[in-house]
């Protein structure tokens, strides 16, 4: 308000107005949803009226020729009632003049019998019957009298009320008519306008009390959240409605995330200090490695005896240290992809897992030329991690007499998707850990893994758009499914 001030001065002084006035004065759209609820409750309104107006003008107007009908039928009595029905030309005029007609016919039995004369007439009178009449000739016949022709007369036809006979038919103009309906509906509009303005403005201000202003504060914890999710903001209402509901789900969930943020942040200075402390090991564990290579020429039998054991060790901590650090990566990078042949990836992915014929043996099954899109060093990281795991089980199978298994790989061709199955006739996956199996830091005793190489995997299969499943698994071995877009 200060700077606003400041800035009229400036104006009324004859200065320029500083270039970034636009960021001194915020110009606040209405509430678009206020107007909208407004604009509707009027228009629902408006169609209220007319729903209201055109039936009480077929009611007007049918009223209208009733009274009409009704002193033609008692004119008409008395005129029966005078000598051979004899009725002089003033008295007839008098007659005619109260009851607002320009002519009366009664019928009987087929009969038609003109009581009063009636004029003649530049038009040809438009006929109403009110013994049978239509609801939609009904509704339309006052807006035909309003807008019909000035010379316009009506010939109308009822049953009789006070007399015997088969109907009775007077011809009346239709100015009079005219003259009353237009005020009638002139008047029917003034209140049903202000009828309809008080109910549309209450139904306003009771839906801006219900359902408005909830919203509005809704929408401003949720801004005042995005810009300072640490915040605490507005408690929920106690209110028992979808909006009440809405309030505390809202609430419920801010919390949530204030807490994931608080546990991502916690993740993240974690992540950093792991870091560190895995860049330290990583050193550590080559120093290690060094050392163990320079034992291997030592002639003592127990250092002999010993140094296995230690490499294996060692190489499973370098093993974990490399895990880790690829599965604290904010996300991998995006794929290279490309197509090339499955076979040679195999025979390189085979080497660094530690296959060899002596031992846990690679045996191919692939179609002649069976080629593969997706990244090459992500499909190789898969495929090492797949090997290097049923090596591993193989090996530390305790009911082998010797070391030897194989790792069969095989591909196909479905659904057009590659479809690669990694195999192998290790003792199988425990029951417990089948479920999770895919799980950070999920891993089998025998394996002494990190338990990161398959989620690390099937998250580049994911990342190279397919999937990593585990089809089967038991005494007989355990089998892998790869599936890449072809």
């Amino acid at each position: 308000m200060t700077r606003l001030r400041a800035l009229l001065s400036d104006v009324r002084k004859g200065l320029r107005v500083p270039a970034d006035w636009r960021e001194h004065v915020k110009f606040h759209a209405p509430d678009a949803l206020a107007w909208r609820l407004l604009l509707l409750t009027f228009v629902f309104a408006a169609s209220v009226e007319v729903l209201i107006i055109a039936p009480s003008a077929a009611s007007f107007h049918e009223r209208w020729l009733l009274d009409r009908l009704q002193s033609a039928e008692l004119a008409s009595v008395g005129v029966e009632a005078l000598p051979y029905s004899a009725v002089e030309d003033d008295t007839a005029e008098q007659l005619l003049a109260i009851g607002g007609v320009q002519a009366v016919v009664v019928g009987d039995q087929g009969v038609r019998r003109l009581l009063l004369q009636a004029p003649n007439l530049p038009r040809t009178p438009d006929l109403i019957d009110l013994r049978r009449q239509r609801p939609v000739a009904r509704l339309i016949d006052p807006w035909q009298t309003l807008f019909g022709h000035p010379d316009r007369s009506i010939r109308v036809q009822a049953r009789p009320r006070y007399r015997s006979g088969d109907f009775i038919e007077i011809l009346a103009p239709a100015q009079p008519l005219k003259v009353e309906l237009k005020t009638f509906l002139l008047n029917s509009l003034i209140t049903s306008l202000f009828v309809s303005l008080v109910a549309g403005a209450l139904l306003y201000a009771g839906l801006a009390f219900l359902v408005l202003q909830p919203l509005r504060r809704v929408t401003r914890s949720i801004e005042h959240f995005a810009e300072d999710p640490e915040s605490e903001g507005d408690p929920p209402s106690d209110r028992q409605d979808e909006i009440g509901r809405v309030e505390r789900e809202l609430a419920r969930m801010q919390e949530e995330v204030r807490h994931s943020l608080r546990s991502r942040a916690r993740l993240v200075a974690l992540g950093e200090a792991v870091a560190k402390i895995n860049h330290d090991l990583r050193n550590m564990l080559t120093s290690a490695q060094m050392a163990s290579e320079r034992l291997a020429d030592s002639p003592d039998p127990a250092v002999a005896k010993a140094l296995p054991r230690l490499e294996r060790a060692l190489s499973r901590a370098a093993a974990l240290s490399r895990n880790v650090l690829e599965y604290g990566r904010s996300e991998e990078p995006e794929p290279q992809k490309v197509r090339a042949p499955l076979a040679a990836a195999l025979t390189l992915a085979a080497e660094d897992a530690g296959l060899s014929p002596d031992g846990v043996r690679l045996v191919k099954s692939l179609p002649p030329r069976f080629n593969v899109h997706a990244d090459p060093d992500q499909l190789y990281r898969i495929l090492v991690n797949l090997m290097r795991n049923a090596r591993q089980a193989i090996e530390g199978d305790a009911t082998r007499t010797d070391k030897r298994g194989t790792v069969r790989v095989s591909g196909s061709t479905a659904d057009g998707d590659c479809v690669i199955l990694v195999s192998d006739d290790g003792p199988g996956i425990p029951p417990r850990l089948s479920e999770k199996l895919f799980e950070a830091f999920v891993s089998g005793k025998a394996s002494g893994g990190s338990g990161l190489g398959l989620t690390i995997s099937r998250e580049l299969a994911v990342n190279n758009g397919g999937t990593l499943t585990l089809v089967e698994t038991g005494p007989s071995g355990t089998t892998f499914e790869l599936r890449l877009p072809n």
